[in-house]
């Protein structure tokens, strides 16, 4: 009998090379669906430096032909800054409105015993099913009858708050301990200095998430502004005025200008998200507690 040759670690030549190729393949199909994934990306990147005839005419070419600054300059010809500037105050303000209410609903939900509790949490996931085109009507005569139309509080105190975010903040207090508000009751804390002092402190993945989600959902509003501001462009957010602008030319949409505008909205949510994703995994990890 022949001897059979082993490496160092014990395996034989044929299975060090089946395994390596099976590494091979997997990474390969992991590029292929990386590719897949970033192709979208890379084409409105690509079309933002092509005219409109180019990108009529070779849509999925990754490389312009006659690289053009004229999208660009559209965008910086336009009330830019100003609709920066609105983006910011709306995305923080309504950022900051959500952790403090979410976070207060979503510790009563949590801890709190009072009739009708289950219920309410109940109806609170249940509208994360309605489309929101379906209350954009409904919301515009709201607020038309508080003579909140084109003003920043009519954008910004209707996304102050949000069912997903209540509903995460909760699954996060389900997973502390009780144990240690226990023990602030035993100090003399009250309801509300435990949630502050107490298990805010310890809620801090949970937080970053929301946080994460808050901004980039308020950063890319579009539908809301559209509602509670249709006619006072000096209010508008960057996904509304960006639109405006890409179809200022006519019925067609200028695809340069408005992929343009596209990676100037995503780079600010792209940062942020980059930022904070290990705390965000972990905060929506948490929301899979059972309660």
């Amino acid at each position: 009998m022949s001897a059979t040759t082993v490496t160092k670690d014990g395996l034989e030549p044929r299975s060090v090379l089946n395994k390596n190729t099976r590494k091979v393949i997997f990474y390969g199909v992991l590029l292929f669906f990386a590719f897949l994934y970033l192709m979208p990306f890379l084409l409105a990147i690509s079309a933002s430096f092509k005219t409109r005839a180019e990108v009529a005419a070779n849509p999925l070419g990754l490389i312009p032909g006659a690289p053009t600054l004229a999208a660009w300059e559209t965008v910086a010809g336009s009330a830019f800054p100003r609709w920066l500037f609105n983006s910011a105050v709306i995305t923080v303000s309504v950022t900051l409105g959500r952790l403090f209410l979410d976070s207060l609903a979503g510790y009563a939900l949590a801890r709190l015993n009072f009739p009708g509790r289950r219920i309410i949490f109940m109806v609170i996931v249940a509208t994360l099913a309605v489309p929101p085109i379906v209350l954009a009507v409904p919301r515009f005569l709201v607020l038309r009858e508080l003579g909140m139309i084109n003003t920043y509080g009519g954008i910004i105190i209707p996304l102050a708050v949000d069912a997903f975010g209540i509903f995460l903040m909760r699954q996060f207090f389900m997973s502390i301990p009780r144990e240690i508000e226990e023990a602030a009751k035993v100090d003399g804390a009250g309801t509300f200095t435990i949630w502050w002092r107490v298990v805010m402190p310890m809620a801090t993945p949970g937080l970053i998430a929301l946080t994460v989600l808050s901004f980039q959902g308020s950063w890319n509003e579009f539908l809301h502004p559209l509602i509670a501001a249709p006619t006072n462009a000096s209010i508008w957010p960057l996904p509304l005025g960006l639109a405006q602008i890409a179809q200022a030319t006519g019925e067609d949409l200028n695809t340069p200008v408005a992929m343009a505008g596209s990676m100037l909205v995503t780079i600010p949510v792209l940062i942020v998200f980059l930022i904070f994703q290990r705390y965000f995994i972990q905060g929506v990890a948490a929301t899979g507690v059972k309660g």
